[in-house]
């Protein structure tokens, strides 16, 4: 079982920067386990998507509107996950969600790929 706290959201201006973490506890390694964890957004009326996620090796994904932008890292000593969120935009604007679940077949990034979910972080961009 995995337990996932997101904190670092709020309400910014347009280019502003935000710094999401995500706490986990519980079992997210193991022996030879590909483990992926990652940020996915979502607002209302609108599916759930992939922001970038990140595996056990390092390998990361984003999605493309993102690149250059965020950047995803994980501190597997303290089991933590972040997203640096630079020049942020309006369009950014959403729930934020820490997802985490075993990825065997490599990185990857959509959300039903995913079990374990945090209860999300709210971030506001604001023109």
């Amino acid at each position: 079982q995995v337990q996932l706290v997101e904190s670092g959201g709020g309400s910014v201006q347009a280019g502003e920067s935000l710094r999401l973490s995500c706490a986990a506890t519980g079992k997210t390694s193991g022996y030879r386990q590909a483990y992926c964890m990652g940020w996915f957004r979502q607002v209302p009326g609108k599916e759930r998507e992939g922001v970038a996620t990140i595996d056990t090796e390092g390998k990361t994904l984003y999605t493309d509107s993102v690149k250059g932008r965020f950047t995803i890292s994980k501190d597997n000593a303290k089991n933590i996950l972040y997203l640096q969120m630079n020049n942020l935009k309006p369009e950014d604007t959403a729930m934020y969600y820490c997802a985490a679940d075993m990825c065997p077949g490599g990185v990857v990034i959509h959300p039903i790929l995913f079990g374990y979910w945090g209860q999300g972080t709210q971030v506001t961009v604001s023109s």
